[in-house]
């Protein structure tokens, strides 16, 4: 069954269940008496009466320390800094728990703070602390494994040298194979760290999509996505009790070399065996859980599983702040339950690609156990509700989770919350539209605006309002009256600094750290501006990777539409034995490569990829061979927009 029938499946069945309620009046009450009465589930109260006193995941975050990462800030070869180890260390220094934290994220903090080489088990080892991901790896017969070389190749180098000096100063033994777990970025865009002349006879493993995932998420929203998640990771905030703490997930993103090397073997079944340097691997499939393609796999012989990301210390996310598509919660679930039968008296360490392992079979199906049940009861119920004539922010604001999940640990929602995962599941299933036609054709926000103040007395009555709904502890709604505010009138510096004020004290109460980090860059926009972008570089793999056929895409998404109405063009390139005949009319640019739809083209142009791509990133046309009319490409390229990387958010 695909993805799309199994998602049409459940929400028929869940139809029919509710219609077979319906029918019940017993029933239909009993179900009506479930729901849970509406919650702030962020606000510190939620977490002051968790189990602060249990101290086992304090225990398994340091077990197996072998040594500190000890070097300084880590720089890419042009200077500019990829990572801080020292940004960190205020976190150890701090005595207490800080007023400015909620102390269930303060927590998370304290153990994400650890940075350093970990033995996770005989033969696997972890780098953890210098990324947003851990580096994994594993001692073969000959040579090492590597699982996930980070975001920056140049963190996974200083990763792997921390290893060298401390578990293989002598023998040097070399890379024998690399495994990504999934195609996000942090899992391996520091491959050249590790690899620095690529593959040449190291084989590479991927779960099956690999490819086609890893580079179409970071091209064709590519810009939106950078922008946004400066927001969710609070990139060009400042470290520290009063600001940035973390994700969650990890500490934050490192600002290095991107690079991938394409994998030479794909993963495609559940139950495939492989052995990489005498070391035997059995792997699970778990597509559209927490990526598009992901998968799991278990080292039999040494009694250790990796979850990829798919079971961690944290409620993750069903869908991304920073935009990304639905993952499906049913799936993920599933496949959990999957893991548990296949893992169940087979492991004694589950370890992951972010946090820190568990120890125990019974701690490890309990993990899994606690993960499944959090998503499939995000999901169950959300359909539920949504059967019920319910909106996903009516679900989300009445959400709770049952006591005996919500009281653990690694399903707090330091990354995910309940709130966006349960807007997330109710999008998949119903899309961005209510059903409430007053939500059909809304105003923009700046139209809107500007009749929400008109209608309130003007920006002066609006800010004394927003006062008094502050002064009653309604941040919220208080935030929302600035905002209509700030987007009716830009200009109205009063406006801005009390909203950001209220954005600020928002931040400090979140459990999350990613609205923490949403709350404190909008008040740090609204005060000091917007920044330029400050991300990882993008190395030359990523767009050799493209195909030419998303190369291509990758400009039609930039076509500016009402520019080209009038433009008519057709345009051959002609790269190896292949003719790609592309067509603007219209306003929308299309390819084939069809010969049966080969018309005469106004210009052929004969080039490499390289070449290409030196003429898509504005570099001109040396070495390429043009033949008839050259304006033409020019005129194509004149109707393209550029992605704006420092658009504003919280302003208009």
């Amino acid at each position: 069954m695909t993805s799309m029938d199994r998602r049409g499946f459940v929400a028929a069945a869940a139809g029919a269940a509710a219609a077979a309620v319906a029918l019940n009046p017993q029933t239909a009450a009993a179900a009506s008496a479930t729901a849970v009465k509406g919650t702030q589930p962020f606000a510190p109260t939620d977490t002051g009466d968790l189990p602060y006193e249990d101290e086992g995941d304090f225990a398994d975050a340091d077990r197996g320390f072998v040594a500190a990462f000890t070097g300084g800030p880590i720089k890419t070869a042009a200077g500019k800094l990829a990572w801080d180890p020292a940004a960190y260390t205020f976190i150890g220094a701090h005595k207490g728990r800080p007023d400015s934290v909620d102390p269930s994220l303060w927590r998370q903090a304290r153990l994400l703070s650890r940075r350093g080489l970990y033995k996770v088990t005989d033969r696997i080892y972890q780098v953890r602390g210098l990324d947003l991901s851990n580096m994994t790896i594993v001692e073969g017969d000959t040579g090492i494994i590597v699982i996930d070389p980070l975001i920056s190749a140049e963190t996974a180098a200083a990763a792997l040298a921390l290893y060298r000096e401390h578990r293989d100063p002598k023998s040097d033994r070399p890379v024998k194979a690399m495994i990504y777990t999934h195609p996000h970025v942090d899992h391996f865009g520091g491959c050249r760290g590790v690899l620095p002349g690529g593959a040449q006879g190291v084989e590479i493993l991927a779960p099956e999509g690999f490819m086609e995932h890893a580079v179409s998420e970071n091209v064709y929203a590519g810009p939106a996505m950078a922008r946004r998640s400066a927001y969710m990771y609070g990139a060009q905030l400042p470290t520290g009790v009063k600001a940035q703490v973390g994700c969650g997930l990890g500490l934050n993103v490192s600002l290095g070399t991107v690079g991938l090397i394409p994998p030479t073997r794909y993963i495609s079944a559940t139950g495939q065996d492989v052995t990489l340097d005498g070391v035997r691997i059995e792997f699970q499939m778990t597509p559209g859980t927490e990526c598009q393609a992901e998968m799991n796999f278990l080292f039999p012989d040494l009694r250790a599983v990796c979850m990829a990301e798919n079971a961690t210390h944290t409620m993750h996310n069903i869908i991304t702040l920073r935009g990304a598509q639905v993952r499906d919660a049913h799936a993920w679930a599933g496949y959990l339950t999957e893991s548990v039968g296949l893992y169940a008296g087979k492991a004694d360490v589950a370890f992951a690609s972010h946090h820190w392992p568990t120890w125990g079979n019974d701690a490890i199906v309990g993990l899994l156990t606690h993960q499944r049940d959090l998503y499939g009861y995000l999901h169950d119920q959300t359909v539920r509700l949504i059967n019920q004539g319910r909106t996903g922010s009516e679900i989300a604001e009445s959400f709770r989770l049952p006591p005996q999940l919500e009281g653990v640990w690694a399903n707090r929602g330091y990354y995910g919350s309940i709130s966006h995962n349960v807007k997330g599941i109710y999008q998949r299933y119903m899309g961005w539209f209510d059903a409430n036609p007053a939500h059909l054709w809304q105003h923009p926000p700046v139209e809107e605006a500007k009749r929400w103040v008109e209608c309130l007395g003007g920006q002066r009555a609006v800010r004394r309002q927003a006062r008094r709904y502050a002064e009653r502890g309604d941040l919220r709604f208080a935030v929302t009256l600035l905002n209509n505010a700030v987007f009716n009138d830009p200009d109205d510096r009063d406006a801005k600094r009390e909203l950001a004020g209220l954005y600020t004290r928002l931040g400090r109460r979140m459990e999350n750290a990613v609205w923490r980090n949403f709350y404190l860059m909008a008040a740090q926009e609204l005060t000091e501006g917007v920044k330029p972008a400050t991300s990882a570089t993008l190395g030359p793999d990523m767009y050799m990777a493209l195909s030419v056929g998303q190369l291509i895409d990758s400009m039609a998404v930039r076509v500016n539409g009402p520019k080209a109405w009038d433009v008519s063009l057709t345009v051959d390139w002609h790269i190896g034995d292949t003719y790609w005949h592309l067509r603007l009319a219209n306003g929308l640019l299309t390819w084939t490569t069809s010969a049966a739809a080969a018309k005469d083209a106004g210009l052929t142009m004969t080039m490499t990829k390289p070449q290409l791509l030196a003429l898509l990133a504005g570099k001109g046309t040396a070495g390429i061979t043009m033949t008839g009319d050259p304006a033409l490409l020019k005129r194509l390229l004149s109707v393209l927009d550029a992605p704006d990387p420092d658009f504003p958010i919280v302003t208009p």
